[in-house]
């Protein structure tokens, strides 16, 4: 099975965000939004809300790191953040995480989120691992008292230089919650044709995404068209090793879609063309390991 689509609001259109839920709530069993508290200029989980609303069973998954400007006057006001906090622009203080987590439920209108996602953690300067541990505690109180089901990491690219392991995150899960039975159940990465280091890791099962598989998380793959250029880098060739019949942006999202332990692939779909034509690709059979090899094979020698 490929893995699941998923909306991505980072670079959504705001003036189709009903439309876009709409869709994804087309199959009710897998539908999943994903978001941030200052993605669209800070609107976004604003402009969820009534869809969300609307569509009650859809899952989502948001993020603390980031401030948004209201966000971060906000948290002044209540002194939750120094004005120097704030000005920083990120910020995994417990206190602010635990803060941001409620205020990102009441802005989307839900009691629990399904997954909150610490967001690019690498961002922050010192011993990485010690600031996660106070920041998983401050996770595992959100859970505790049941504003989301669950927590993740989402990086650009902490796993590519090496400042965040899966492992070490585990680990680290395990001492703030002392218990193995922590609540760390996913990770967030770009993975794509173009941003592809994880993802040839995957096709020999080492690396991130089957780390996290191997320990029975959530991989939400992200950027899965690199932004929206990978389709003016791929050609018809390429796309024919991974499924003649598709078109080159859904030949790319069904390649993605077919890494060994990704989940769920987020794409940021403003059309009913866009998103009917990703859905379509996913739901095909996966693209086999030794055709995704002969992709990068390619890619290499391009």
């Amino acid at each position: 099975m490929a893995a699941d689509l998923g909306l991505g609001t980072y670079r959504i259109n705001p003036k189709t965000m009903a439309l876009s839920v709409a869709l994804a709530n087309m199959d009710a069993d897998t539908a999943w939004v994903d978001t941030a508290p200052n993605y669209l200029g800070g609107l976004a989980q604003e402009l969820l809300a009534p869809s969300l609303f609307r569509f009650p069973k859809v899952a989502v998954s948001s993020k603390v790191g980031f401030l948004s400007t209201d966000a971060a006057i906000a948290a002044v006001h209540e002194g939750i953040l120094t004005a120097e906090e704030a000005d920083a622009e990120h910020c995994l203080n417990p206190r602010y995480v635990e803060w941001q987590g409620r205020r990102n439920c009441a802005e989307l209108g839900k009691k629990q989120l399904d997954v909150m996602f610490v967001h690019n953690p690498e961002h922050a300067e010192g011993d990485l691992y010690e600031l996660l541990k106070d920041t998983f505690g401050a996770m595992e109180s959100l859970v505790s008292e049941g504003s989301i089901e669950s927590y993740g990491v989402a990086t650009w690219d902490g796993f590519q230089s090496g400042r965040m392991r899966v492992k070490e995150l585990d680990k680290v899960a395990a001492e703030a919650a002392g218990t193995r039975k922590h609540h760390l159940k996913a990770i967030q990465l770009p993975v794509s044709l173009v941003m592809s280091d994880a993802f040839e890791l995957a096709l020999e099962g080492k690396g991130p995404i089957s780390e996290a598989a191997e320990l029975g998380w959530q991989v939400f793959a992200s950027a899965p068209l690199f932004g929206g250029e990978l389709p003016e880098l791929a050609h018809k060739d390429l796309t024919a090793l991974i499924s003649p019949a598709l078109t080159i942006p859904a030949a790319c999202i069904l390649a993605v879609a077919s890494c060994p332990g990704v989940t769920r692939v987020l794409l940021s779909a403003s059309t009913p063309s866009h998103w009917l034509e990703a859905y379509e690709a996913t739901i095909k059979p996966t693209v086999p390991v030794p055709a995704l090899r002969k992709v990068f094979d390619v890619l290499s020698s391009d």
